[in-house]
């Protein structure tokens, strides 16, 4: 199996390395010179979309709770959904980062604050795939330290994105997807076949995972609901890869696709993970696992549920297409994200404030450095979780609370002013990392204090202050123009770059 996962990387390198000599400037760079179709673009948004923070952390929700994980994926849908409508507006900004858009609304202070939330988020989720990559090797090569494995990933991501930055991700994006569909699609009939249908299944299953709330409530339900819903609808690299598409056309009819693919993927990563649990329920493997009380292993277990059984219960041949599709998932999003954390310290700080009159050679080459540096810093996040679960929850928070508030309101409020732009920005980032700092303390007072309910905090104090604080404020110099023009009149909006 471990020559089968070789053989696909290889192939991804030459994909790579190939788009690499087509890079002339920035805008081949970071946005695919602005020419990505509706067929490349879906593949891309499925792939960037379901990383391991499905494969692991959704995976090991169901694994635990059953079919009320799908609460944390429909956020996700919905999101997507609404996303539809709103690509029209974003797309015709022709910007390069979703900060461009913050500042073009309320300010630079605005594109400050946007740029460092995102960066501190996305850093975290680039690093919970070097943890997924640790893992994946760990079951492949067991005697191989899943630091190690970490670091390895890590270092081939670092790779593939700074070859050719998003011309390469887009590319292997396509790639990428097809082995996804294929390896979680075939796996879910062949163990369910295995099992012997249905009702065996069931009947190996706790009672609560057939439950809409499974073993919580309402409460718990809406607090994995909204992490994903807040994340999608102010998500930079779904942006930016709109940005990249040909016409406003692709890029709509893009999301309808992304919509359709991203529900039936996690459906049925949900109900592969289900059939999993039902598997191990009664096996000394799990069993024993959970009578040592340990929860870093527990969590463990039901996080890498989808890879256990591409190595031990399914025929070679579709185990190594499953374990082919984890490697494509946590590459495809790793790489994403290191290109947009990259992206937004090169065009958003280092550009804008720093060296304006930066040639795009230069810029390139700055970004490529950086890349490997937040690689490293990714790495380094790790050790202040102990699932890819409170990792992804707290990532996403981080931009559901702190960005995606001003960025709706900057898009749909007229109201909006940039002192609440900034207010909401700052309100939900500091919330999230206070919530992340305390969260262990708190825990130790009250036991149900988990990531799961990080969003709740977060998200009233970013809504608060954005409301309040425009509703108490003018925009003087009447932003909103831009984004709300004068339908008699011709829109002046500028390109990215010019202020």
């Amino acid at each position: 199996m471990l020559y089968f996962v070789i053989a696909y990387v290889a192939i991804l390198f030459a994909i790579a390395i190939y788009k690499s000599l087509a890079i002339k400037g920035q805008d081949d760079f970071v946005v695919a010179g602005r020419s990505v179709s509706t067929f490349f673009l879906v593949g891309t948004l499925i792939c960037t979309w379901i990383g391991s923070g499905s494969l692991f952390g959704s995976a090991g929700l169901a694994f635990r709770a059953g079919i009320s994980e799908l609460w944390m994926s429909a956020g996700a849908w919905i999101g997507i959904i609404i996303v539809y409508f709103l690509v029209p507006k974003v797309h015709k900004l022709a910007q390069y980062t979703v900060s461009d858009i913050l500042e073009k609304r309320y300010n630079q202070y605005a594109r400050i604050l946007g740029t460092i939330t995102i960066i501190i988020a996305y850093m975290a989720i680039a690093g919970y795939q070097f943890k997924g990559g640790g893992r994946l090797l760990n079951l492949l090569i067991p005697e191989l330290d899943p630091f190690y494995g970490q670091l390895l990933t890590m270092g081939i991501a670092v790779v593939f994105t700074l070859l050719a930055g998003m011309l390469s991700i887009v590319a292997l994006d396509i790639f990428n997807g097809i082995i996804m569909i294929l390896g979680i699609m075939i796996a879910f009939p062949l163990l369910l076949w295995q099992f012997g249908g249905v009702q065996p299944v069931v009947d190996q299953l706790p009672s609560t995972h057939l439950q809409v709330f499974g073993d919580k409530d309402f409460y718990w339900a809406i607090g994995v609901f909204f992490p994903t819903f807040f994340l999608l609808l102010g998500e930079s690299s779904m942006y930016q890869k709109f940005f990249a598409a040909k016409s406003e056309r692709s890029a709509r009819n893009a999301v309808l696709g992304m919509v359709v693919g991203v529900m039936a993927l996690e459906t049925v990563l949900t109900l592969v993970s289900i059939v999993g649990r039902a598997l191990y329920n009664t096996s000394p493997v799990y069993t024993n696992i959970v009578a040592s009380g340990d929860p870093e292993k527990i969590s463990k277990f039901g996080e890498t549920i989808i890879l256990q059984l591409a190595v031990h219960n399914l025929p070679l041949w579709a185990g190594a297409l499953l374990m082919c599709a984890g490697v494509a998932i946590i590459l495809s999003t790793a790489t994403t994200f290191l290109m947009i954390a990259s992206t937004n310290i090169t065009h958003d700080l280092y550009h804008r404030f720093l060296d304006k009159k930066a040639s795009q050679r230069k810029l390139v080459w700055f970004q490529r450095c950086l890349i490997a540096v937040l690689g490293g810093v990714s790495l380094l996040l790790l050790a202040k979780f102990q699932s890819i679960l409170a990792m992804a929850l707290y990532a996403y928070t981080m931009v559901g609370a702190g960005i995606t508030p001003a960025l709706l309101a900057a898009l749909l409020w007229k109201r909006a002013t940039p002192a609440g732009g900034v207010a909401s920005i700052a309100a939900g980032m500091i919330t999230t990392i206070v919530f992340a700092i305390t969260q262990s303390w708190m825990q130790r007072i009250y036991p149900w204090w988990d990531y799961e309910y990080i969003i709740y905090p977060a998200a009233i104090a970013s809504i608060f202050c954005l409301i309040v604080v425009s509703l108490c404020t003018q925009d003087k110099e009447k932003k909103y123009q831009q984004f709300f023009p004068d339908p008699t009149q011709t829109p002046q909006l500028t390109q990215a770059g010019q202020g």
